[in-house]
């Protein structure tokens, strides 16, 4: 599990003690809470009780394996929250805290890491939670032989560690990372029982063995994973929710792709819990208050459209422009949305303080964009109205993953679509599921892809536009897909990532996002949706963890 928790010993990195107490203490089981909305309030059912089995249902893509070190993606986070945990996480403030960890200690020149451990901790396997533990992981991550991408990424700077005793893991890094504690309070850098990866990657895909308050019971393919109670389980810090274990006896963790079914099996009562809903029933459930609403937007990017730069016609600043120019977003989240998505003009999420927001680039006008076209050379029109240049039709390809982007999303892609026509562009939608729409991302047949980002923090930045990140990780999968490459935009986001100075670091940071809007090199759209609707028999509902992934320790069913 990711919740909050006390403060760190650690030198200049985290939150005062009684700050951190005054935090946990209306916090309820930790972590970043997220909102609720006027649908959420469930009537006050009394004292918790402990039973019942809670039954999720899930929009997401089915991972392909439960061990979130392999890939890494937001549905093997959703799930992995429940039964593995990190060495930190994010506090009811979004300031970083440890929960595993007990500190860190960062050397001057910031090349060296000290990690403290917590003392007594031990995986539902019964083995110790200590500094070799901790550096098995890391080499797990780094390994290329497991596949990894976020959780690779995440750890890139760590070259060596030495176990110095049980409770002391000393990092060294081949440069310094601000963001290197962000870092480990994400799921795709959770901590795993070494034996339990040792058993291979088939077996530990299937049951990861974690300290969490869940472990997995078994897993049927393209159904669900039951996941019960860990008896032995008590929140690592003090004051992070309720002492001892879950009072769920179990999750029933089920995927259903239709938003419609999931939307009836939860007016019916046959589950809990439904995640991905559209934007109509969250608006239903905030009017009604039938339903109870958490609204968790993500860390890191946020929503946006990305323009393939590595060929044409995307090549050309001025065709971005006019492609930007030519389509209305906001008519289409107003009209589509119902009030549950708001306009972001920023490469990062709303969640994060360093964002930097500017609507200048983004103003519709049509004017303007012809004359780009024109001068371009994108200067006559086909019989079917799109623009063309020496014989060569203006299109644009655009897989869409339907497992990703909500209908209501692909319906705002069609509007895009509907206006970009007017302007001269042919964009071809293409519908796909998450394994062809990787397929096309990796055999780079795409101009236009939303791919949602989810890492605590700033450095996201520099995970999606330094030039490096064109570079596949050992997933294959690369994450800069506006594959822009520019020496200076690399010097910012690189100097941001090493700086220690949050001052210097946000005008870093700063500078880098005010490059890429300028650049055109992205149309954001808004904050990752991130909407959970739920049973209102549910109590103490609202803990996320530092991804904002709902977490079901506190959780209780009322009779």
């Amino acid at each position: 599990m990711l919740f909050s928790s006390r403060p760190s010993r650690a030198s200049a990195t985290l939150a005062s003690a009684a700050a951190a107490a005054l935090l946990l203490a209306g916090c309820a089981s930790g972590g970043t809470t997220g909102s609720t909305g006027g649908g959420s309030a469930a009537p006050d059912a009394g004292d918790p009780v402990s039973g019942g089995t809670l039954v999720y249902a899930s929009g997401d893509a089915e991972p392909d394996c439960l061990d979130p070190h392999v890939r890494g993606n937001y549905p093997q986070a959703l799930l992995a929250g429940q039964f593995l945990e990190t060495l930190f996480t994010k506090d009811a403030d979004g300031e970083i805290v440890p929960w595993l960890a007990e500190g860190a200690d960062v050397s001057d020149d910031g090349l060296e890491v000290v990690l403290t451990l917590r003392e007594g901790i031990e995986f539902t396997d019964g083995t110790p939670l200590d500094a070799a533990a901790v550096w098995a992981n890391i080499e797990h991550l780094k390994d290329p032989d497991t596949g990894s991408s976020t959780g690779y990424l995440a750890v890139g700077k760590i070259a060596e560690g030495t176990v110095e005793d049980a409770r002391t893991l000393r990092l060294r890094l081949s440069a310094p990372d601000a963001a290197l504690l962000e870092s480990f309070s994400q799921p795709w850098v959770a901590i795993q029982s070494p034996a339990g990866i040792g058993r291979g990657q088939e077996e530990n895909c299937a049951a990861p063995i974690g300290t969490g308050p869940f472990q997995v019971a078994s897993w049927t393919r393209q159904d669900r994973v039951e996941l019960i109670r860990n008896e032995d389980y008590t929140p690592p810090a003090e004051g992070a929710g309720h002492e001892g274990p879950a009072y769920l006896d179990g999750i029933s963790w089920r995927f259903i792709p239709e938003a419609a079914t999931r939307q009836s099996a939860l007016q019916s009562g046959t589950v809990h819990v439904i995640d991905n809903p559209q934007p109509d029933a969250i608006a239903a459930a905030e009017a009604s208050g039938a339903l109870g609403h958490l609204d968790a937007p993500r860390p890191g990017a946020s929503n946006r459209i990305e323009l393939n730069t590595s060929k044409a016609p995307f090549d050309d600043p001025a065709v971005r422009e006019a492609f930007v120019k030519s389509v209305d977003v906001d008519a289409g989240v107003e009209s589509l949305f119902f009030g549950t998505a708001r306009r972001s003009y920023s490469p990062l999420s709303s969640v994060e303080p360093m964002g930097h927001g500017d609507p200048a680039p983004f103003g519709v006008d049509t004017a303007r964009a012809a004359e780009l076209l024109d001068a371009a050379g994108w200067d006559e029109r086909d019989a079917e109205g799109y623009r063309s240049k020496d014989g060569q039709r203006l299109s644009l390809e655009f897989p869409v993953s339907t497992n990703q982007s909500v209908p209501a999303e692909q319906s705002l892609f069609q509007q895009l679509q509907a206006a970009a026509k007017e302007a001269g562009f042919e964009v071809k939608l293409n519908l796909l599921d998450l394994s062809s729409w990787y397929g096309a991302l990796f055999a780079n047949d795409y101009d236009l892809v939303s791919a949602p980002y989810t890492k605590v923090g700033p450095d996201v930045l520099r995970i999606l536009f330094h030039s490096d990140s064109t570079i596949p990780a050992p997933s294959g999968y690369f994450a800069n897909l506006s594959q822009v490459k520019d020496a200076e935009l690399d010097r910012l986001l690189t100097e941001a990532g090493e700086e220690a100075d949050p001052t210097a670091r946000a005008a870093l940071y700063d500078q880098a996002q005010a490059f890429i809007l300028a650049g055109h090199y992205i149309l954001p759209l808004y904050d990752q949706q991130n909407h959970f609707l739920h049973s209102t028999s549910l109590q103490g509902v609202g803990a996320t963890t530092a991804v904002a992934s709902p977490v079901f320790h506190d959780v209780w069913i009322a009779e």
